[in-house]
This record gives structure tokens, C-alpha cells and sequence, in this order.
């Protein structure tokens, strides 16, 4: 660069414009002739004393804003900086452009066409709006010379300001973090996506997270590095900004890679099915098994995403006593200290296994056969199971209500009496890491003599999520074990609905909530255990089963 264009540069910085201004005629040619010198995109940042806070030279086709972060110093505010730039063809507001404007809460996006003869052609102006349903995300303004632009700055960014901060206040519900959910269909049909739409902000709903929006994208794959298009990313920061949520949740479970990608350029929390699961099994587990068990699924989890984290700490070197030694980097020390913590959950969960093998024996030497409920999650197995042994269990309208199995004894009439026992609900897509931490729990299955598998009829997917259940089942190696079908929830079916589908599948019809269909499901319970003495006569039918 020439000593001329460099002075050039640094008079920008002693430049000021009526604060009242957008722009002056005068900054933007000097900003047009300067780009037009040296074949590049040349801008500056202004605040609203009208001052220039900051100077950028880019390339002939892009320019390179500060790197500042998301500004938090309060909802529904802005940087209090407008991004003055110019174009070397008259190209107008780029996507990268608006990005920039939403991820730095800018005042403001100019524009300003360099012409061949250096003189400033015209400027496109956008800014941020308020969240409206039926209107645009970005105000532009008409395209106009700079000179020509007639417009009370200070006014116009004090209006927008109070509507984004009502915007905010109207929005602002409950205590919970505020999310954005993101679902693509890679190559999904529509209703489908629906139906996934619909399961993840069930799951936001348990994790205690305030859903503001919902973001779908029809596309063939995902992409690999950003999982939405480049067009829909804008449009979701946009979305981020508006809402001023706190995080954004994908239903697809994404790579280490991804995952940075996503949290770089939207500058917040991205969080992906899988961590989501492991939240709501955070908040459930109450027993030290359970806490065990999610520890290690976690930690599991975050492992090979260590190596992924921007944190410019872990460049620095951990010496001193407690390291191998003097050039160990802290990302290495995480990174051991995770694998030290996996290692001892490991031991400590194979102690809970070893115990659980003791009570399962002990079980076994008395011939107490074993019925195990399981099913979708949040389709009425604690319900059905307080029903059926009048005690009180844990019942919430949430996914993964129960964590940490419970245990009841059943009798039958003729001093027979089974166990039943209440397992964690199943989810499509379940992470592998959860399914290998819970492994201690999910061997109680093994022992069953009879697998409940309890369907919520009610929902249009039932038929999909017997297939999650059952692909689970076989990955525990339970395929051969018998297994009824209770299809529950009948009672919010029109009347016979259910019982036909449940004929039809050759399972049984009940509503746990009712207790309509109970008698039958006992009854065909006691021909699939003792089906022998029942087939010779001995016995009878089932007139009551009670709890002890």
C-alpha cells in the first residue's frame, strides 16, 4: 500500500458526520475514491455521535467486520454502529451483508456503489426489524444517492430500538431459556418432518426450554459443514437476533465439526438432540445409579468434541505438579481427566451391575416370574403400572418421567404373584452412549419373562415408534423374549378404535388413565405366564391382582 493510501486511511479515522446523518456525500466519496485506488472494498464503522470507530479494507469482492461477539448489554438493543462499506460493482445488499448486520446487532447496513470514476453511486440501506409474523425480518430502505438520503438517523434508531425492546417484553415468558428449534428434512417426506417437529419440542418442553420458533428446511442431505443452507443460516441468525433467544437446539445430531461451525457464525449455544436427551436425563435422575449412569453418557458424549472447542485457554501450557510434564497443553489435560473420570463411572457402574445380578438371582432361586413394562417414552407405562398395582409412582405428561426403574409385586389369585417393573421410556434414534451407560438398568430386562411393551395409540406415529422400541430391544439382545402389545390410551380414541387396532396386532386394548381393558390385559398376562396350568384347567380365570 502507498504511503498516500495509508494516510488516506488513517484520515478516515479523524472523519465525523452530523450525528443526525446516515451518511454523508463527503465520507462516501472519499470511502468510493479510496476503493477505487486500491481495487478493494474499503468501510468504516460509525457511532451515533457521528464519529468513524473503526476502518476495514477488504478484497475486491468481500469485506471482513470485527470479530466483537453477540452484544448483551440488555434485549432489544443494538451495537450502536453503522456499517458504512463500499462495492465495486453495483451489486446492492449481499447475503453476507445482512448476515453481519444481524450478528452484530449493527445499527445499520450501507452499501455505497464505487463508480469507474470513483464518485459514490447509489447507497442501500437495511436495518433490523422487530419480530412480525407477517412482515420482512430487514427494513430497506429505496436506493438513493448518499447525499439524498433525507432521514433522521438519531429518530429512526430510537423508534426501532423501543419496537424491538416491546418486541422482547411481549416475548419474554416463564424462566426458562428460550430456544429456537431447527429440523431438515434430508430427504424426508413432509409429514414426517412433522411428526419430528412435533417430538423435539415435546423434548424441549421437558427440558424445561421456552420454544420462540421453529425452523424447518426441505433439503436432499444435510449439509456437512453447516447442516442448513447458507440461505436458511442467515435467515435463522436473523430469527436468533429477533428473539433474543438463548440458545438453538437441532433435531439432527450433529458432528464436532458442525457443531462449531454453527456456534461460530450464530455466536450462541448450539445443542443437538442427543445433548438434549442427556439434559432431561440430568434433571431426572434422582438415585446414585441414575447419576452415575448419565455421568458417564455424558461425559462419553463430550469427548471427542474437546478437540473442537475455540477456547483460546487451551493454547496455553499446563505445567507444575499434576501434568506429565512442563509441554502438556490444558486440551490434552481435559482431555485425560475425562477419560480418568469415564474409566472410574465404568467401575463403579459395573459394582451396580454386579449388585443388580445379586437381587436378580435371589429372585430367580424364589420362581417369581418377571413382567417388564416397557415402551415409547411418554406413553403411559407409570401410569399403567400405578394402575395395576394401586401405588403411587411418579406420573408426569413429559418425556422421560421415569429414569430410574421402580419395582412392584403383583399377585394373582392361587398365592401366584409376579414382579413388575418400570423401565426407562424409548425415543427413536436413542444415542448409543445412553443406551451403553444404561446398560446396568436396561439387564433388568434380561430377567423378564414378559415384555409389556405399552403403545400410546392415540399418537398418528404409534406404528413407527413400536419400530424404535423394538430395533432397541434387539440391540439388548431381547428379540426372543415374549412380548404383548398393550396399546394404551384408548380413551382418547372414538369408541372401538382401539380395540380394533389392538385386534388387529393381537395385543390388548386398555386405558391405564380409565382403567377401562385392565381385567383383560391381567387375564391374557396370566394365560402367557402360566399358559400350561391354565391350558389343563387349574387356573381359572384372573378375578383381582393387588399390590404388595
Amino acid at each position: 500500500m502507498k504511503a498516500s493510501q495509508a494516510k488516506a486511511l488513517e484520515r478516515l479515522f479523524q472523519r465525523r458526520i452530523p450525528a443526525e446523518r446516515l451518511v454523508s456525500h463527503e465520507l462516501a466519496r472519499e470511502l468510493t475514491e479510496l476503493s477505487r485506488e486500491l481495487g478493494r472494498q474499503v468501510g468504516v464503522l460509525v457511532d451515533r455521535r457521528g464519529a468513524v470507530a473503526h476502518v476495514m479494507v477488504g478484497g475486491p469482492h468481500s469485506i471482513e467486520l470485527p470479530d466483537w461477539g453477540r452484544l448483551r448489554a440488555g434485549r432489544g438493543r443494538l451495537r450502536g454502529l453503522r456499517c458504512l462499506h463500499t462495492h465495486l460493482q453495483d451489486e446492492g445488499l449481499t447475503r453476507d451483508d445482512l448476515t453481519d448486520l444481524a450478528l452484530l446487532r449493527l445499527d445499520a447496513m450501507v452499501s455505497i456503489a464505487a463508480g469507474e470514476d470513483g464518485l459514490p453511486g447509489l447507497a442501500h440501506t437495511a436495518a433490523l426489524r422487530a419480530a412480525d409474523p407477517d412482515g420482512e425480518p430487514i427494513e430497506r430502505l429505496a436506493p438513493q444517492p448518499p447525499a439524498q438520503l433525507d432521514l433522521d438517523f438519531l429518530a429512526w434508531i430510537r423508534e426501532l430500538e423501543e419496537e424491538l425492546a416491546r418486541s422482547t417484553r411481549t416475548q419474554t415468558v416463564g424462566d426458562g431459556e428460550r430456544a429456537i428449534l431447527v429440523a431438515v428434512s434430508a430427504g424426508r417426506r413432509s409429514d414426517e418432518l412433522e411428526l419430528h417437529v412435533a417430538e423435539l419440542v415435546e423434548l424441549a418442553r421437558s427440558a424445561g426450554v421456552e420454544v420462540l420458533d421453529v425452523v424447518t428446511q426441505q433439503r436432499p442431505r444435510l449439509d456437512p459443514r453447516t447442516v442448513v443452507g447458507s440461505g436458511k443460516l442467515q435467515d435463522l441468525v436473523i430469527r436468533a437476533f429477533q428473539a433474543d433467544v438463548d440458545l438453538v437446539i437441532f433435531d439432527q445430531n450433529l458432528t464436532p465439526t458442525q457443531a462449531r461451525n454453527l456456534s461460530e457464525r450464530m455466536e450462541l449455544r448450539v445443542v443437538d438432540r442427543t445433548q438434549l436427551i442427556l439434559d432431561i436425563f440430568a434433571q431426572r435422575a434422582t438415585t446414585r445409579d441414575g447419576k452415575l449412569q448419565v455421568e458417564l453418557a455424558q461425559l462419553r458424549y463430550r469427548l471427542p468434541r474437546l478437540a473442537q472447542r475455540s477456547d483460546r485457554s487451551l493454547s496455553r501450557l499446563a505445567g507444575g505438579i499434576g501434568g506429565r510434564g512442563p509441554g502438556e497443553a490444558k486440551l490434552e489435560v481435559d482431555r485425560r481427566r475425562v477419560r480418568d473420570r469415564v474409566a472410574r463411572l465404568e467401575r463403579e457402574i459395573q459394582d451396580v451391575r454386579k449388585q443388580r445380578e445379586g437381587r436378580r438371582r435371589r429372585r430367580n432361586r424364589r420362581g417369581v416370574p418377571v413382567l417388564s413394562i416397557v415402551g415409547y417414552t411418554n406413553a403411559g407405562k407409570s401410569t399403567l403400572l400405578r394402575a395395576l398395582t394401586k401405588t403411587e409412582v411418579l406420573v408426569e405428561d413429559k418425556l422421560f418421567a421415569t429414569l430410574d426403574p421402580a419395582s412392584r409385586r403383583l399377585r394373582f389369585p392361587e398365592d401366584r404373584e409376579v414382579i413388575l417393573t418400570d423401565t426407562v421410556g424409548f425415543i427413536r434414534d436413542l444415542p448409543p452412549d445412553l443406551v451403553t451407560a444404561f446398560r446396568a438398568t436396561l439387564e433388568e430386562l434380561e430377567e423378564a419373562d414378559l415384555l409389556l411393551h405399552v403403545i400410546d395409540v392415540s399418537t398418528p406415529e404409534w406404528e413407527r415408534r413400536v419400530a424404535a422400541v423394538q430395533a432397541v430391544l434387539a440391540e439388548l439382545g431381547l428379540s426372543e423374549t415374549p412380548e404383548l402389545l398393550v396399546f394404551n390410551q384408548i380413551d382418547r380414541l372414538p369408541a372401538s378404535a382401539g380395540e380394533l387396532v389392538a385386534e388387529r396386532a393381537g395385543g390388548i386394548a386398555v386405558s391405564a388413565r380409565t382403567r377401562a381393558g385392565l381385567r383383560e390385559l391381567l387375564e391374557r398376562v396370566e394365560l402367557e405366564l402360566w399358559r400350561e396350568k391354565s391350558a389343563s384347567g387349574q387356573g381359572g380365570p384372573v378375578v383381582d391382582a393387588v399390590a404388595s
